[in-house]
């Protein structure tokens, strides 16, 4: 049975910030936290929350994308530095139905459209490292750490 259907994907609005944000912290405490000491939590909680990078989202400098079941929003990708994948959730309801999959291609639609780059990276977590890798991400280096937060540099060609 293929599961796999196609959400709406867009902008979020700006009254969607604490939805987006609240779905990060729901699935990264699910299925990544475990994966990273106490100051790695503290970090990324500190990442979501940070009043400068909400400021960021309202004036279209960090963008934000939903993928939304009618007015649900079941997964979120952010740019940062227009070209950056910085966060990446979807709702574990929705995993392996392509959700992931759809929000990178959008994102990567966007940035070949918008900001005329043939290139996107990420610093993907342990956790995501083999889903980035089916895409297509390369790794750009080896793992690395910083303050508590483990990741891998990867990129994928968008030509």
């Amino acid at each position: 049975m293929d599961l796999r259907h196609y959400y709406p994907i867009r902008e979020a609005k700006r009254d969607e910030w604490e939805d987006a944000m609240s779905l990060a912290w729901t699935t990264f405490m699910k299925f990544e936290a475990d994966d990273y000491s106490k100051e790695g939590v503290d970090s990324f909680l500190d990442f979501i929350s940070d009043e400068k990078l909400y400021r960021m989202f309202l004036i279209g400098e960090y963008h934000v994308f939903v993928a939304v079941d009618d007015d649900k929003i079941i997964g979120v990708i952010s740019l940062r530095a227009r070209t950056h994948i910085s966060l990446l959730f979807v709702d574990e309801h929705y995993h392996h139905r392509g959700v992931g999959r759809n929000l990178v291609n959008y994102v990567a639609m966007f940035v070949r459209e918008e900001n005329k780059k043939k290139m996107i990276t990420v610093n993907s977590s342990p956790y995501a490292e083999n889903f980035y890798r089916r895409l297509g991400f390369k790794d750009t280096d080896t793992e690395q750490e910083k303050d508590g937060i483990i990741y891998t540099p990867m990129s994928l060609s968008i030509e």
